[in-house]
């Protein structure tokens, strides 16, 4: 009966969790039946998970910034970022604070940014579902993410497929809060939540000596990066079904 009983259970199946570093290594990683969170901190998923909690009815993100012209009457907002910057001509970039009720409630936005819309796009290709991850919704995610029996890839939007230092700080946030419930773990998330571990209780002071901080300084956004900063102002977890980046309904 015993050996009966064995033969019949069914291991339950180990979750993993790693992190991209960078979205030029995401065809390196197996995605088909994982969870991947798009990570681009400053500002993009920040600005998404902000305008998703405060009632925005979508964002679409798009490739080009000509791309966006063709929702232009459709009667959107339309948002382009490049390189830090609203590009000309567009409603806004991609700054947390013109992600307001007020702005954005019960509207649909159309995005691009230099990072974080790539970043969507390929992850979309392939992966079982797509979420939106930022310190503004850290425990939210890290709850849902527990609660899947998925895998998890924490894709780091970077800067022009480089490496960036505050998407892998907030890597290593979730994998440390998810330790516990996940079996494996690759070395890139090792190195990333020592890194949080290193830059936790002060990350804005951290965060100064990283490249695309003293990039938004010189555009005067320090506002910008303290916002993105912080933890847990948000409920909402976006999640991309088709073209279209909605709260996620659990």
């Amino acid at each position: 009966m015993l050996l009966d009983t064995l033969v019949l259970e069914t291991p339950r199946m180990s979750k993993k969790i790693e992190v991209c570093l960078t979205p030029a290594l995401i065809n390196l990683y197996d995605i088909e039946q994982s969870i991947v969170v798009v990570i681009d901190i400053l500002r993009a998923t920040s600005s998404i998970t902000y305008g998703i909690d405060n009632g925005a009815e979508a964002i679409i993100p798009v490739a080009h910034v000509e791309d966006c012209l063709n929702y232009r009457e459709s009667g959107f907002l339309l948002a382009a970022e490049r390189n830090g910057e609203v590009v000309t001509g567009y409603d806004f970039g991609n700054s947390p604070f013109s992600y307001t009720k007020e702005k954005v409630g019960g509207k649909t936005v159309v995005l691009t940014t230099t990072n974080g819309t790539k970043a969507l796009h390929l992850a979309q290709k392939h992966a079982f579902q797509v979420v939106i991850g930022s310190f503004l919704n850290l425990d939210s995610l890290c709850t849902y993410l527990q609660s899947q029996d998925k895998n998890v890839l924490l894709l780091c939007a970077g800067w022009k497929d480089q490496f960036n230092l505050e998407d892998t700080l907030f890597a290593g946030a979730v994998v440390n809060k998810l330790r516990q419930n996940f079996e494996h773990f690759d070395d890139s998330s090792v190195a990333a939540e020592d890194l949080y571990l290193l830059a936790k209780d002060d990350l804005r002071q951290y965060l100064r000596k990283s490249s695309h901080s003293h990039r938004l300084a010189q555009l005067n956004i320090e506002e910008d990066v303290v916002f993105c900063l912080q933890l847990n102002v948000c409920k909402a977890i976006p999640v991309l079904e088709g073209e279209r980046l909605v709260a996620l309904k659990n």
